[in-house]
């Protein structure tokens, strides 16, 4: 159930990153094409429940979880500098809230990789002592 709740939530957000045109630098192609890997790898998985599925699985959901914190950082940036623009004044902590409220680019959307990682991990984890998937 929960990698079918992760397929699902793959492609969603794959929708909605194609939909907002999140495909203007080389950098913005990560995600996209992270998702598309991860829901391939998901899928594999379903299927197979291999042990080379389970390491495929827990290896891209690691990078999904790396991507989140490069694309927060880079969003951050990118608000920063953008707000900075606007009025070259600002600083400290001003500049933190307005660079954390902006919406283009939102500081921590990129946050949901980092979900969608710990959630594809939580999907391939395997209690010791029994062996069971939960």
């Amino acid at each position: 159930m929960l990698l079918a709740i992760l397929a699902f939530g793959l492609v969603g957000v794959e929708v909605e990153l194609l939909f907002l045109g999140h495909d203007e630098t080389p950098t913005q192609f990560v995600p996209l094409v992270l998702i598309g890997l991860g829901l391939g790898v998901v899928l594999w998985h379903m299927m197979a429940e291999s042990s080379a599925s389970l390491t495929a699985l827990r290896i891209t959901m690691t990078l999904f979880i790396a991507a989140g914190l490069v694309g927060v950082a880079l969003h951050y940036r990118g608000s920063v500098q953008f707000q900075k623009e606007l009025d070259p004044s600002i600083n400290g902590f001003a500049l933190f809230m307005k660079a954390m409220q902006s919406k283009a680019p939102p500081a921590l959307a990129p946050g949901v990789m980092v979900y969608i990682g710990l959630l594809g991990l939580a999907c391939g984890f395997r209690l010791t002592n029994t062996g069971e998937k939960i």
